[in-house]
């Protein structure tokens, strides 16, 4: 299925649908403010598996992100971010970054990676965030199992072309980008930059 939703003001209609087919165990393709992405229900444990099986990943290895609506259910997922690092949070967010933090005990175990770190996003696109809103949990999300992101993948409707037999909605909220959101571990002493994507890392830090 594919859903064109307003950039600006998605239809709740249409939200609705999203969001009860999350809650179902669904799959989706839907816009963030870099590239398109590929998401589930953070609880729906089949769902997440899913993912794994459609990019051919380990779930205990694999790299994924949670959408969040904004830095209220920090604490819920990240554990122990001190001052600094929630200052650095605030002035990046909403926007292009993936900030890797330690994941709290309410972070699914199958998600948790040997580090014990949870990839927190919250993009600047009022979709993706509205879908998370109205879901009331984040959302994971992982890029699309592509070997690189080429112009045609800035186009839902190729992309649901490609990939309408594979996921259950995908979200068409106008053209996409190419480049993926900057990746900082915070992690350690320091913030460090693991993936320099469309956020700045000097700007923040």
């Amino acid at each position: 299925m594919l859903l064109t939703l307003h950039p600006d003001n998605p239809n709740p209609r249409h939200l609705k649908t999203i969001v009860e087919c999350l809650k179902d165990g669904g799959v989706i393709i839907y816009p963030t403010d870099t590239v398109y992405g590929m998401g589930c229900d953070i609880s729906q444990h089949k769902a997440i598996e899913r993912i794994c099986r459609i990019k051919h990943i380990n779930p205990a290895k694999a790299q994924f992100s949670f959408i969040c609506y904004d830095l209220s259910h920090l604490s819920d997922y990240a554990r122990s971010v001190d001052t600094p690092t929630f200052r650095m949070l605030k002035k990046a967010l909403p926007g292009p970054y993936t900030f890797i933090l330690p994941a709290s005990r309410q972070v699914p175990r199958m998600l948790k990676q040997k580090k014990d770190t949870v990839g927190i996003r919250v993009p600047d696109n009022n979709i993706s965030r509205a879908i998370v809103r109205e879901l009331g949990n984040p959302i994971l999300s992982t890029s699309l199992p592509i070997e690189a992101y080429v112009e045609e993948y800035t186009d839902p409707e190729i992309i649901h072309e490609k990939f309408e037999n594979i996921v259950d909605i995908v979200v068409d909220g106008g053209p996409g980008g190419m480049e993926f959101s900057t990746v900082i571990d915070c992690t350690g002493s320091e913030p460090e930059l693991i993936r320099e994507g469309l956020g700045s890392f000097e700007e923040i830090v």
